[in-house]
Formats: C-alpha cells, structure tokens, sequence
C-alpha cells in the first residue's frame, strides 16, 4: 500500500550553504510517482526525481540534478518524508536549495503530520528491496554497510570527533519499532566554530547560524541546550535515513554506519542497487 500526503502545505527558510530563501511547497502526488522535486523558479519547471540516479555533488550536504536544475540539502526534508513512510510526493521549490528551518526535520514532519497522510491504490503494491548478501563500502577508518535483516529496517550509526562535547557516540533506530518523530527527526545538524570561517571561505554554510546549527568548540556548545545528549549521531541517523532514501523505498536490512558521510551514504545505495539488480 502506497501513501502520500492528504493535503497540499507551503514552508519558506534559508538554506544552509548557499545562504537564499525559499519556498518549498508539498503537495499529493499519485501512484508510483515516488518523491521529486519541480524548480519552479526555472523555466518550464524541471522536475528532479528524488533517485540515486540524480545525484550530484554531496559534500556536507546531498545535492540532486537532473533536466539542467538541481537542488540542494534535500537530506533533511526526505527523511521526514520517509520516515513518515510517504511514497509519493511532489516538492515544488523556487530556489536552489531547501530551507534548512532549525537544523532538523521537525518542522518538516510537524508540517506532514498536518497534511495527513494518506493511502492510496491498494493495485499500486510497493516490492520490498532485499539486502540478500553483505554489503561493505569503506574509506580509511570509515564505513557504511547493509546487511541482511529479514525483520525489517535498522540503522546503527557511530561518529567519533576530536571535540571533547561529542567523542565517540553511537545510536541505533528501527523503522518498524521506534519513533522517528521522538528519537530523529528533533536532532539538529552542528558544525564546529573553528571551520566555519574555512567553509565560508569555500562557498559553504552561508546561512547557517546558531538558531539553526549546533555549534562547539573542543570543550563546550556555543549555543546550549541540546536536545539529546547525543544529538550529533542522531542527526547522522537522520542524514543517513535521507540519503538511503534516494534508493526509493527502505531496504530489508540492518545499515550500519561509523564515521560516514554522505558520499559514503551515497556510494552505499548505489552498491545496494546494484545486488538487487544483478541477476
């Protein structure tokens, strides 16, 4: 059974990197139309699938481009989406960049659970994707794997920063067992204050801020309280939970994540895709 969303809503925000507000527009979508962006803003309003097979740049951030347009940070909005278990839905958009709100994706599922969800075509059956074989992608001490898990969805995530704040932390969430509005979706993205003048510098986190960043230094957070005691990990649950949703549907698997980003994310799915469709 397919679902979408029961009615159409609007939110505007800055963007993270590119530092330009926008507006993002939700609305119903049939029947295996799954989750894509229009850029309404350009002309003839390209539509960008919400696939794999449109991805772009993914440095701090996941990038889609397809029909001469793209769209970033689009990670936090897919996983509300997906954690909400919406199939289809259309992401209209009129700027390069999705808002990033407070740094989570609570506004986003705040605002799909107003909508409503609803479900669609019973004919309209949605094929499980079947992590059958372990599947392993590393770059130095880092990694992101998928192994078989009958039972439904996991994600396991550990990070490991040289930031006294955060250390070592690991988190682990089910699909099909744990809350996603309770336990990811409030978790906020957070960089640290000795990089940002860096990454502006390389046209990166324009807007972002300490309303909408958790920020630290190597002892202390600049801009407390945090929400979790290990809000960061979650939150790369959350990046993780966006990004393996551009595989379109949630694979039957335990996606066991240390250190990662979102190429590694990326470079997982793409492994992923490739086992289900090897004959």
């Amino acid at each position: 059974m397919q679902k979408s969303l029961g009615q159409t809503f609007s939110v505007s925000g800055i963007g993270l990197h590119l530092g330009v507000e926008a507006t993002v527009t939700l609305k119903p979508s049939p029947v295996n139309t799954g989750r894509y962006f229009v850029r309404v803003d350009l002309p003839g309003a390209p539509s960008i699938p919400a696939q794999i097979q449109s991805v772009g740049q993914a440095v701090l951030s996941t990038e889609l481009s397809a029909n001469d347009a793209q769209v970033k940070t689009v990670e936090h909005l897919l996983a509300a989406l997906i954690g909400s278990k919406v199939d289809n839905a259309c992401i209209e958009i009129n700027g390069p960049e999705v808002p990033l709100l407070d740094g989570s994706a609570q506004i986003w599922l705040e605002n799909i659970q107003k909508a409503g969800i609803v479900e669609q075509s019973t004919t309209a059956a949605t094929e499980a994707i079947v992590v059958t074989e372990p599947i392993w992608v590393r770059k130095g001490d880092a990694f992101v794997a998928a192994l078989p898990n009958l039972e439904g969805t996991r994600f396991s995530y550990g990070i490991d920063f040289p930031y006294q704040v955060i250390g070592n932390q690991w988190f682990s969430w089910s699909l099909e067992k744990d809350d996603f509005s309770q336990l990811i979706a409030p978790a906020r993205t957070f960089g640290f204050a000795d990089q940002i003048e860096q990454l502006r510098q390389n046209g990166l986190v324009k807007g972002g801020s300490l309303d909408n960043a958790l920020v630290c230094d190597q002892d202390k957070w600049l801009n407390p309280p945090l929400r979790f005691d290990n809000e960061p990990v979650r939150h790369k649950l959350l990046d993780l939970l966006g990004d393996i949703s551009l595989l379109g549907r949630l694979p039957k698997a335990h996606i066991i994540a240390y250190k990662a980003s979102h190429q590694l994310h990326l470079e997982l799915v793409r492994e992923i895709l490739k086992q289900i469709e090897s004959p």
